[in-house]
C-alpha cells in the first residue's frame, strides 16, 4: 500500500495553498506567544508523557529549543499528540508550526506533501523485534510471518521491499498508534514487530517484561529523522533548521548548559563567540535575537544533552551514540559553520 493512499486528498490542496498561506510563522508564533509542536502519541524516549502529564523526549526537547530560541523560554510550546497517519495533515493545515515527530526524510515527503525537513536530529533504521521464545535469531528466518506493523508510515513500505528482495512472504497487521501495535505484538497477534530499530528499544523499554523480546540484527533501512516545516516560509525553515544546527554546533564546540554561562563571557573561541552571540549579531540573519541559540543551549541542553538525557546508556532504551556521534567521533552528526 502506498502511503498516499492513506493520507486525506485534501493534503494535496493545502500543499499548494500553503506557501501563501502560511508564509508568516514566525509573526504567528510570536503573537500566540508559544510554539505549536506537533508530536506522536507517546514513544519513549522521543515524545511521551510523564506521571505528571509533562511532555519529554529528544523530539520533545527540539521544540522546546525552538521555543527558547524564538521566545526565550523553552516551556512556551504547546504540544499536539498525533497518530503517522495524521500528523501531514495537521502540519499542512496550520494547526501546528513545526513537525517533530520521529518521521523519516523522503524524497516524496519532501516534495509531494509540501513540506521541507529541516534536519536530522536522529539517524535511524528499521529493524524486527520478535518473542525470545521463538528462539529465532535473524530476520531472514520471518518467511511465512505475521508481522505487526503502524500504518500511514516508511514503515509499511520497507517490509514489503526487505521481504520482496529476500523472496520471503508475509502478512502484515496494520494499526494505528505505537501502544496499538506494541500491544497487539505482545498479545501475540503478530510473530514479529517492525518499526524503526529506536522504536522498537522504546517499546521493549516500555513493557512489562523487556527481556521476553529480542530486537534482531538486521537494519533493513535508511531512517533519517528530524523536524520539518510547511514549504513557502523560508523565515520559518531558517529558525528551525539553525537552532537544530546550533545544539549540534554546541557540542561539537563544547558548549553545554552548564558552562554556556561562562564561555560567553570568557571565551576566546571566534566559533563559540559567535554561537553564543557576542560577536558577529548572527541573529539578525534569523529575525531573532543574538541570543537565541544562548537561550536554547542555556535552557535544554546541546545535542550530546539531549540524546544522553532522553536515549542514552543511562536510560531505559540504553542506546549508545552511534551514527548519532559527532563527526569528529566518526559519527553523522555535523553542523554547518554559524558564521
Amino acid at each position: 500500500m502506498k502511503i498516499w493512499k492513506a493520507v486525506p486528498a485534501a493534503v494535496a490542496a493545502l500543499a499548494l495553498a500553503a506557501p501563501m498561506a502560511m508564509a508568516d510563522t514566525l509573526d504567528d508564533v510570536k503573537k500566540r506567544g508559544s510554539l505549536k509542536c506537533i508530536v506522536s502519541t507517546g514513544l519513549a524516549g522521543f515524545s511521551v508523557t510523564d506521571d505528571s502529564g509533562t511532555w519529554k523526549g529528544l523530539d520533545v526537547d527540539v521544540c522546546r529549543a525552538i521555543a527558547a530560541a524564538v521566545l526565550g523560554d523553552a516551556t512556551k510550546v504547546e504540544f499536539i499528540p498525533t497518530t503517522a497517519k495524521e500528523r501531514f495533515t495537521v502540519l499542512q493545515s496550520g494547526e501546528g508550526d513545526v513537525l517533530s515527530r520521529n518521521t523519516t526524510w523522503t524524497l516524496s515527503r519532501d516534495t509531494k506533501l509540501g513540506m521541507n525537513f529541516a534536519g536530522i536530529t536522529f539517524y535511524d533504521g528499521q529493524g524486527f523485534m520478535v518473542n525470545a521464545d521463538l528462539d529465532i535469531g535473524s530476520a531472514t528466518e520471518l518467511d511465512g510471518a505475521t508481522i505487526c506493523v503502524q500504518t500511514g508510515t516508511t514503515t509499511e513500505l520497507n517490509l514489503a521491499d526487505y521481504f520482496r528482495r529476500n523472496g520471503m512472504s508475509y502478512e502484515s497487521v496494520v494499526f494505528e498508534t505505537n501502544d496499538e501495535t506494541r500491544n497487539a505484538f505482545e498479545q501475540g497477534r503478530c510473530d514479529a514487530f517492525t518499526t524503526d530499530a529506536s522504536g522498537l528499544a522504546a517499546e521493549r523499554s516500555v513493557s512489562a517484561n523487556p527481556s521476553a523480546y529480542v530486537i534482531l540484527p538486521e537494519i533493513i533501512s535508511k531512517e533519517p529523522l528530524g523536524p520539518s516545516v510547511r514549504q513557502g516560509d523560508d523565515v520559518w525553515f531558517n529558525i528551525v533548521r539553525w537552532t537544530t544546527f546550533a545544539l549540534i554546533a554546541a557540542e561539537e564546540l563544547g558548549v553545554t548548559s552548564e558552562n554556556v554561562d561562562e564561555l560567553k563571557t570568557s571565551s576566546n573561541s571566534p566559533s563559540v563567540k559567535r554561537l553564543l552571540g557576542t560577536e558577529a549579531d548572527l541573529g539578525e540573519m534569523l529575525k531573532l535575537g543574538d541570543d537565541w541559540a544562548y537561550n536554547a543551549i542555556k535552557q535544554v541542553g546541546n545535542y550530546g544533552e539531549i540524546f544522553d538525557r532522553n536515549v542514552g546508556p543511562n536510560t531505559p532504551l540504553g542506546l549508545s551514540r552511534g551514527p548519532n556521534a559527532q563527526w569528529t567521533d566518526g559519527g553523522l552528526m555535523y553542523a554547518p559553520p554559524v558564521r
